[in-house]
């Protein structure tokens, strides 16, 4: 079986080409591959919103019924691997921020629209949560976020599984109220 060719090895050969064949090189790249195409648009161009609903539709649709379906699908691993690619293909904080924020405020949606729902589903939306305040104090963003934040754990006031008391737990972990 053939070695795969390691990092060194790609750039050992992209060092061969011309400027202009690096050129049509990163073009086709562009064209072909939609995530490529996302990344140069959000780090060359400076145009994350457009990728970034892409994205946080993505998140929503799991979570909320859309067009004819009566339910939401809720399938927490399709709308977590649309909060991985979009880190993947962008560089906005915030962005990464406010999606994460999206997969919880669309959980918190689907449970007050269709009842309560399971233990797991709410594991996945209390550490999606915490997960989003984690990064939010890394990045400096929380009192940007502080309203949505809050917002989330209000309306869960009347969940059960112990959802409200975790994520009251976490907010009041991170907001506290002597430092603001």
């Amino acid at each position: 079986m053939a070695k795969k060719p390691t990092l060194t090895d790609l750039k050992k050969e992209l060092r061969k080409k011309t400027q202009n064949e690096l050129v049509e090189e990163i073009a086709h790249l562009y064209k072909t591959f939609s995530n490529v195409k996302e990344f140069y648009q959000t780090s060359f161009f400076n145009d994350d919103s457009a990728v970034l609903e892409k994205y946080k539709q993505i998140v929503q649709n799991e979570f909320i019924a859309t067009g004819r379906s009566l339910f939401p699908k809720m399938r927490a691993s399709v709308a977590r691997k649309a909060i991985s690619d979009y880190k993947k293909v962008s560089c906005s904080n915030i962005g990464i921020a406010d999606i994460m924020l999206t997969y919880v405020e669309s959980g918190v949606h689907c449970t007050n629209e269709y009842g309560d729902i399971d233990e797991p589903f709410y594991n996945s939306m209390e550490s999606m949560y915490e997960s989003a305040l984690k990064y939010m104090v890394k990045e400096d963003l929380l009192l940007e976020f502080q309203d949505r934040a809050e917002d989330i754990v209000t309306n869960t006031s009347h969940c059960g599984w112990g959802f409200h008391d975790e994520l009251n737990h976490l907010y009041h972990a991170y907001y506290r109220e002597d430092e603001q």
